[in-house]
């Protein structure tokens, strides 16, 4: 499990530095104000959770049950959350929103949510 929190934590940094490049050069021409600031929280949470996936990818011990879930539960809030603002920020740029991203982006919250509650559980 460490190798997939370091693998995943290592990827997400990636792509958060890439897509961080492609919107402030390559989007700032095509985007709204709102809809540059949308993608950028992406970018930002997206990166928050690559650091801390590759600290826990170190740091815990990937044996127990708990350990585990906390890892997926960023990883996948990680997918759902930022890369559905991508996808709904540069469709609704191209004028084809597409609107089935629209609940996918509060459930990667709630996993992140959940991650660091269960961080907390852990902890205490």
């Amino acid at each position: 499990m460490d190798k997939i929190a370091l693998i995943s934590g290592a990827f997400f940094g990636l792509t958060a530095v890439i897509f961080g490049a492609f919107g402030a050069h390559l989007l700032k021409k095509k985007l709204n104000t709102e809809q540059l600031q949308s993608f950028e929280t992406g970018v930002k949470y997206q990166m928050y959770h690559a650091i801390v996936l590759l600290v826990l990818g170190f740091q815990l011990n990937h044996q127990t049950t708990l350990d585990n879930y906390i890892i997926y539960l960023f990883i996948i809030g990680s997918i759902l959350f930022s890369f559905s603002i991508y996808g709904l920020v540069i469709s609704s740029a191209n004028n084809k929103k597409l609107k089935f991203l629209g609940p996918i982006t509060p459930l990667g919250g709630l996993c992140f949510v959940l991650g660091w509650g269960l961080l907390i559980y852990k902890f205490i």
